[in-house]
């Protein structure tokens, strides 16, 4: 009775499964992230926001933090935005460094670089080594002659399914870089909802400096393997186990089943 007690619930919950995968393909990709620069909140908190945004429906997409394009048009669309209004919304701190930004442009010389990025694989809820979770880290640094800069940037983040192309999955906040300094490390926390299929991804980052429209730096897999081939799908693809408890309530629901199928097939069986 244990072994079709389990069968049935096991073949009943991959049907849903399954309808529930089809549904979320027509959807399209969905995907939910926070932000921070490092070490202000902990792993466990920052996956508690994620949890409340999943809760309270707050997805990237409806937070207008991606709209899933490729890199091409993501790039050409942020291009069209900028012909009639900066990019970004500027913060009052933001716009006074990006001013300053602007001024030192003239009489200092000033680059931008990635120094370290890296992931980290969190959750796998069905065990099969794909993540649905997963963080994205980097260290940005402002090498400049002046001392006295602080600059204000966002980053541009995309997986790649298995060597295809770049597609958007998030845009930062603006943040500020503190030259070559190791305190403005950032990092974005994501779960996967859906439209990931189980396969290795690799991740890219765009660096922009706020009121600029081009990329002062990029950083991918092409500079790291810690961001090469992550194990991801999305949780339409990653259930949760089904503990299938020896008690007469489980007998009783795989009996209600295994009656339900007799008598879809006695029907069948007997046309009249």
């Amino acid at each position: 009775m244990k072994t079709i007690a389990q069968l049935l619930t096991l073949i009943t919950y991959s049907i849903i499964l399954l309808i529930s995968n089809s549904s979320y393909s027509a959807q399209g990709p969905s995907s939910f992230s926070v932000e921070q620069v490092k070490n202000q909140q902990s792993k466990d908190e920052l996956l508690g926001l994620i949890k409340k945004n999943i809760n309270g429906l707050k997805s990237d997409k409806s937070l207008l933090k991606t709209q899933y394009l490729p890199r091409s048009e993501h790039q050409q669309k942020k291009l069209m935005q900028a012909n009639t209004q900066l990019n970004k919304p500027l913060s009052p701190t933001s716009k006074t460094i990006a001013n300053k930004s602007i001024s030192a442009r003239s009489v200092h010389y000033y680059s931008f670089s990635i120094y370290q990025g890296y992931s980290q694989l969190i959750e796998d809820f069905d065990e099969d080594g794909y993540y649905q979770t997963f963080s994205v880290t980097f260290d940005a640094d402002a090498a400049t002659t002046s001392y006295d800069n602080q600059f204000a940037v966002y980053a541009e983040l995309y997986l790649s399914k298995n060597g295809g192309p770049w597609i958007h999955y998030y845009t930062t906040e603006e943040f500020i870089l503190y030259g070559e300094s190791e305190e403005d490390t950032y990092e974005v926390y994501t779960t996967l909802e859906q439209g990931y299929p189980t396969d290795q991804y690799d991740v890219l980052i765009d660096l922009y400096e706020v009121g600029y429209t081009d990329i002062v730096a990029s950083y991918s897999s092409d500079n790291t393997n810690d961001l090469y081939a992550l194990p991801l799908e999305s949780s339409d693809y990653d259930p949760k186990y089904i503990i299938v408890e020896e008690r007469g309530g489980s007998y009783s629901l795989a009996l209600l089943i295994l009656l339900f199928i007799v008598l879809l097939l006695r029907k069948k069986a007997d046309p009249s």
